[in-house]
């Protein structure tokens, strides 16, 4: 097996894998995942050499950190950063709930449920815009490193505007966006202020919530429970979460347009993985999986040789004709 290649992780410290593990679907809204399989996901991708593990309170109401922390305890020799998410637990969630003493005590619970003395990574979820205008917020989470309940934190954004936001405050180290084949905004300005500020760069949705697998058609049918299912419309939370944002059918018909572009003996979705590794300001990315022969298969992108510029011109060119009318200027 080739070994997986790592990146930093920008000031934290951390060098992690190139492919993470993202494991909102292990907690729910993706249809239901098993312990068996939810476990046979996460002992995969430890097997394959994967580091770097994302997750966040309210998946499954916790269940998701539970699953994690039931890996580490398997697999206590492995080395294992994981992130986990506060703030989506507000009810309601408003700018005003981001008070210390809230997200202290997300922060316990988390310390509890992954069974770790202190967080490696606390990540805001996606939090009201308001909320990047108060510096108070950005005061608690240094408290809470400070507190030595945290060990570095950062933001996870739904918008370009708020990453770039958020990283002119000092303490906010990491940013986890969307960014896929679908949605290529944050390749302009904000990889390269990432870069000039050294922070790391974390990619979530790098499938577009399974379009870019290339084993969708019009007729996949998704579970009652699945926000595939219950949020093409935005009515959940925010729609460039579910499919990046890009209606279903037009998702299709790009996908059939980018498939001739993938090499030999390589899966869609490998090629939609090693496309986001192409872009040096990323540290890592994080697709679910919600079995073992997907985090498998998802590890293995990591060892794919980097994909050519003519790939990478006709997947922008996809994009620029099909795709960014449509998402470009929302997130």
């Amino acid at each position: 097996m080739t070994e997986m290649p790592h990146r930093r992780l920008g000031r934290t410290g951390y060098e992690v894998s190139e492919i993470g593990f993202g494991s909102w679907a292990l907690g729910g809204t993706w249809g239901e995942v098993t312990d068996e399989d939810a476990a046979a996901a996460l002992d995969a991708a430890l097997d394959a050499g994967v580091t770097f593990f994302d997750t966040a309170d309210i998946y499954g109401g916790g269940l998701s950190e539970r699953r994690i922390a039931a890996a580490g305890r398997r697999r206590p020799d492995a080395a294992m950063v994981v992130a986990t998410k506060a703030g989506r637990g507000l009810d309601p969630h408003t700018a005003e709930g981001y008070t210390y003493e809230r997200l202290e005590g997300f922060v316990d619970g988390s310390i509890e449920r992954l069974g770790v003395d202190a967080l490696d990574l606390l990540q805001l979820h996606c939090p009201p815009p308001d909320v990047y205008y108060r510096p108070q917020v950005f005061d608690a989470m240094d408290r809470l490193v400070a507190s030595g309940k945290v060990r570095h934190y950062g933001v996870s954004v739904e918008k370009v505007e708020e990453a770039l936001k958020a990283i002119e405050y000092p303490g906010v180290e990491t940013i986890q966006i969307v960014f896929n084949v679908f949605r290529q905004r944050p390749a302009d300005l904000f990889f390269r202020e990432a870069a000039a500020r050294d922070v790391g760069v974390i990619v979530r949705v790098p499938l577009a919530s399974g379009l870019l697998s290339g084993k969708m058609s019009p007729g996949t049918e998704f579970a009652a429970d699945d926000h595939r299912s219950f949020n093409r419309d935005g009515s959940a939370f925010d729609v460039g979460e579910t499919f990046a944002g890009v209606p279903f059918g037009t998702g299709l018909r790009a996908v059939e347009e980018l498939r001739p572009l993938v090499p030999g003996g390589v899966t869609m979705a490998q090629f939609a993985l090693r496309w986001v590794l192409m872009f040096d300001a990323v540290s890592t990315v994080i697709p679910g999986a919600r079995n073992a022969a997907q985090a498998t298969a998802n590890a293995a992108a990591a060892s794919l040789p980097p994909l050519d510029d003519e790939a990478m011109e006709a997947a922008a060119e996809v994009y620029r004709r099909t795709i960014a009318p449509l998402v470009h200027h929302r997130w």
